[in-house]
């Protein structure tokens, strides 16, 4: 009987994927492990291995394809003896749908802004039936009809009453929905997400300049989504120091001052031990939250954010706080070489406790990250630049960096973060602290 071969899921998160080449062709030998084809999944290019032998009797989707769901089939293999002409009139079945349940909650009795109490009431009265035109731009409209917001009852704030399209958001901020104004408190409603969204073909882009659109990849589709739930779904909050960074730049003078120029060591490879060192130190800062407890990791995993070609992806440095500088420094040259080609194996990329994003090589002075979740914590490292500062009662030009670090504060306190970054601090100051 004809083998189908399936769109595997080459990651966690992966929904969909591109077929980017095919390596066989139909009529060849397949052996078990050989590689058919790349995929373009939510993370890196990889190649993917027969997990059969026989001979490759049909492609059904071909080179270039985009959104091809997880598990769809996209190949038939023949085994030995089969009749090729078992699956000439073989055709694509239905793609898999995806069915989304919807969240239920309970209204709970919220304070209402004052600035909106006024328009909340008015927005939770019955509709008026009667004909009359209504005044509202075309996205006012069409984020209505997209949150299921009844336009007749909405206050329009714009030039003689014109509904514009902060009266809609303001409405869905709000938590009400108009088009449902027999809600009480107490009621069980379906939760209407509210994140705005937009195509290129929207009204709001007919008045800018001409444009090029440039088709979203898939790790550009997931890097969107993550993003977006991370920033509204975990409550950040952000703390700031600044490091002294002579003693680490004379460190890795010494360190590179040696014959051996295959190792050398940088300044980002000194920052990611001492952040693994100070996790050790303070694990209740190499964690992650989740609604039945708070895990506090016993190894230091290390994600250091690297860019690529249409997104980012974050390769691990397993067990960071256990291995040496030159270990380290070889194993992040490795994986961003991998990660800018396209070729990560999937447990190079998955995981990790904790993330560094580095930009001080684009002369960044500080910024703030999105944390990758379901990690607690990200480090933000800007440039380091020469500043004039009292030490020891002098003014000196010293060399200083800006560390910030997001922290989810549902698992990590104020408290606890300051005391970790302190500790960044002290060690990045006092680099001898990495040898112990």
């Amino acid at each position: 009987m004809p083998i189908q071969i399936l769109m595997p899921a080459l990651s966690p998160t992966m929904t969909e994927g591109t077929l980017v080449k095919w390596l066989k062709a139909e009529g060849d030998m397949i052996e078990s492990g050989d590689a058919i084809c790349e995929i373009e999944t939510d993370k890196a290019t990889m190649e993917v291995e027969a997990a059969d032998e026989g001979v490759l009797g049909k492609i059904l989707v071909a080179e270039g394809t985009d959104n091809v769901a997880v598990n769809h089939t996209i190949a038939i293999l023949l085994e030995e003896g089969e009749d090729p002409i078992e699956i000439k009139n073989f055709t694509i079945p239905a793609a898999p749908i995806s069915e989304t349940k919807e969240e239920v909650s309970t209204i709970e009795t919220l304070p209402i802004p004052h600035k909106t109490e006024q328009i909340a009431q008015k927005m939770l009265a019955k509709p008026s039936h009667e004909s009359k035109r209504i005044f509202a731009s075309p996205l006012a409209k069409r984020i209505a009809e997209q949150n299921g917001i009844d336009i007749n009852s909405v206050v329009g704030s714009g030039p003689n009453g014109r509904i514009v399209k902060r009266d809609i958001e303001m409405t869905v901020s709000a938590g009400i929905n108009s088009a449902s104004p027999q809600v009480k408190i107490g009621d069980t409603v379906a939760l209407t997400p509210t994140v705005p969204t937009f195509s290129k073909n929207d009204p709001v882009f007919e008045n800018m300049p001409a444009f090029k659109a440039i088709s979203n990849t898939a790790i550009r589709k997931i890097i969107a989504t993550r993003l977006t739930d991370s920033a509204r779904n975990i409550p950040h909050f952000n703390i700031t120091i600044e490091a002294d960074l002579e003693g680490l730049l004379s460190v890795r003078l010494d360190l590179n001052s040696t014959e051996n120029t295959e190792n050398r060591i940088s300044i980002n490879d000194l920052i990611i031990k001492a952040v693994a060192v100070a996790l050790k130190r303070h694990p209740n800062c190499n964690a992650a939250y989740t609604d039945e407890a708070i895990l506090q990791f016993e190894r230091v995993d290390i994600s250091i954010a690297v860019a690529i070609k249409g997104g980012l992806i974050t390769p691990i440095i397993k067990d960071a706080g256990s291995k040496g500088l030159a270990t380290i420094s070889s194993e992040v040259k490795d994986l961003v070489t991998k990660a800018r080609s396209g070729t990560l194996a999937p447990e190079e990329f998955q995981g990790g406790t904790f993330t560094i994003s580095n930009l001080g090589m684009f002369g960044v002075k500080s910024f703030n990250s999105i944390i990758n979740a379901p990690q607690g914590g990200i480090l933000s490292v800007g440039a380091g630049e020469e500043r004039a500062v009292v030490h020891n009662g002098k003014v000196l030009v010293r060399n200083i960096i800006s560390l910030t670090m997001a922290v989810d504060h549902r698992c990590i306190d104020g408290a606890s973060a300051a005391i970790f970054m302190k500790e960044v601090k002290s060690i990045i100051e006092t680099p001898v602290q990495l040898m112990l």
